[in-house]
């Protein structure tokens, strides 16, 4: 058995390499990852053309989300090799796969260029990243942590945790700095494949960085006595000892921690954008700004867990986040779109409809024409963030919509010819865009109005929710499993929460907002799974911060 490293006053000069090669190398991994997520708006028209602006965002979202679908199975590839032959050379196939995937995507044409190729290529290259970062953490994360002397794993792992916020921070930067120096025009004609083509630098870096890299003492003193696992796949789940412990780690532990990261960063700046209609620089800023105040606070939630346990704090970040999610988006509702919470409260607006004419709609491949006249009236009001209540009506009476005191019918465009159906749609579309302006309803945030301190402040209580959860997680995972199955065990709980669960936040909770009439209602999502994980983890998850990490079974 190895001998775990002794805490000493200050980290030494090897300690600080192994964290700076491990985390910096993951910070380029998540800028590749995140400036899809970033761009999201600005690749729905430029791969999904044709189809109208929410399908097209929901079909955007939903190729971004592909990328994490297929992470639990990177876990289980790059796991296994973790196990087998090392993290090091893990670490440098992972990169290379994200890297290169990367740079591609900026050289894609679009689909006015090649069609349908376009998105095909495109969420290719996205299951290709989704992939590779499906062996980035595990591997990151095992490594820190064996070299990480006992009584400092969660200090030293929290550095790992800081990475994803600051490649997320520098995409933002990254993109607010071509947009300002190209204008916004260019940006979206041709700019925003910039950011995709400077990765290349980026890998370049990082590969250098990681070829430096040493293997970790753990493994390296195991596969010389002989020691790794032929078969970590069945040793980490075909053993009900062991499953049942990757379980608790999922439903315990990762997938309320996944969805409070993704509802702080992610649908917070999606919020900001799609439904408070801040325009772009102004939201990215933001939420730069408020990942900039918040992420050293990875580092002191992570090195709390070593003095009062992983498991406290984790718990009552799910708690807390879960009980003021609505109050706090909410809040950003009032100080940044004063205009729209207004309307939302002194316009109220009724769907009169039959509820059989209404559909879900959800429409992950784009290619599903909503043309019932309730259909297209909710399309309207959900892309211009109207709430709305719904009333029955008689079977096969035509839905109505009423703003304030307008009552404006709609249509069916079903079975229509194409330029009559166009000509009821722009006729509708208009009387329909009046009637939300007379209302007081706001095509666009108004920057005059934006009280910036405030909406940066509940920004980074979002962000604060986030390295509560995530500060100690590494370690929580890592010292839960064996050391020659550690890489596989901890990876698929970790990917299944966040590129599942949390992947698909976005995606889910847009829908939600679209079905209900409600542009709070897609927060239920991450409340209810945090609220989940909250229980499973007090009741059946233990805690792990005196475990000994060296232990091979």
């Amino acid at each position: 058995m190895a001998t775990a490293p002794v805490a000493s006053g200050s980290m030494t000069a090897e300690e600080r390499k192994v964290i700076f090669a491990s985390s910096l190398g993951t910070v380029f991994e998540w800028y590749d990852f995140y400036l899809y997520g970033s761009l999201a708006a600005i690749i729905a028209k430029q791969f999904f053309a044709g189809t109208d602006p929410n399908t097209a965002f929901i079909f955007a979202l939903l190729a971004f989300a592909a990328g994490f679908i297929v992470r639990p199975f990177g876990a289980l590839v790059f796991g296994r090799l973790g196990d087998m032959i090392g993290r090091k050379y893990t670490f440098l196939v992972t990169i290379l796969i994200m890297g290169g995937s990367t740079f591609f995507v900026g050289l894609l044409p679009n689909y006015e260029t090649i069609g349908l190729a376009a998105p095909v290529i495109l969420i290719t290259l996205r299951i290709l990243q989704g992939l590779a970062l499906g062996g980035e953490y595990g591997g990151a994360a095992t490594y820190v942590a064996e070299h990480a002397p006992h009584g400092k794993r969660g200090a030293f792992t929290a550095w790992i945790q800081t990475t994803a916020t600051l490649g997320l921070f520098l995409s933002l930067l990254v993109i607010l700095g071509t947009r300002t120096a190209i204008g916004e025009e260019a940006f979206a004609a041709w700019g925003w494949r910039i950011p995709f083509l400077v990765s290349v630098v980026l890998l370049g870096v990082s590969v250098w960085i990681r070829l430096s890299m040493n293997e970790s003492p753990a493994f390296a003193k195991m596969k010389a006595e002989g020691k790794t696992s032929k078969a970590p796949l069945t040793e980490a789940f075909g053993q009900w000892k062991n499953m049942k412990i990757v379980i608790l780690a999922l439903l315990g532990l990762t997938m309320g921690q996944a969805v409070v990261w993704y509802t702080g960063q992610f649908y917070a700046l999606f919020f900001l954008q799609q439904t408070l209609k801040v325009d772009g620089p102004t939201a990215n800023i933001l939420i730069a700004a408020a990942l900039l105040i918040g992420t050293p606070f990875f580092l002191v939630f992570g090195s709390l867990s070593d003095k009062i346990g992983r498991k406290p704090i984790i718990m009552a970040g799910c708690l807390i986040a879960a009980l003021t999610y609505f109050p706090i988006f909410s809040g950003i509702t009032h100080y940044a779109n004063p205009a729209l919470e207004a309307a939302l409260k002194n316009a109220p607006v009724v769907v009169s409809a039959d509820p059989t004419d209404c559909q879900f709609q959800f429409n992950p491949t784009g290619t599903k024409k909503f043309t019932s006249s309730c259909d297209i009236v909710k399309a309207k009001l959900a892309a211009a963030s109207v709430n709305y209540s719904n009333e029955a009506v008689a079977p096969g009476t035509p839905a109505t919509v009423k703003i304030g005191e307008k009552v404006i019918q709609s249509y069916s465009s079903t079975g229509l010819p194409k330029e009559e159906a166009a000509a009821k749609d722009k006729a509708f579309s208009k009387e329909f865009a009046d009637a939300i302006k007379a209302a007081g309803y706001p095509p666009k945030a108004d920057s005059s109005q934006i009280n910036y301190p405030m909406v940066l402040l509940l920004l980074t209580i979002l962000v604060l929710y986030v390295t509560m959860v995530y500060g100690p997680i590494a370690a929580m995972l890592v010292e839960m499993f064996p050391t020659r199955i550690r890489y596989t065990s901890m990876s698929l709980p970790y990917h299944i929460g966040n590129g599942w669960f949390g992947g698909l936040l976005p995606t889910t909770a847009f829908a939600l907002v679209a079905y209900k009439g409600d542009i709070y209602y897609g927060l239920w999502y991450p409340i209810i799974f945090a609220l989940i994980t909250f229980v499973i983890g007090v009741l059946f998850v233990k805690e792990t911060k005196d475990n000994d990490i060296y232990a091979g079974d």
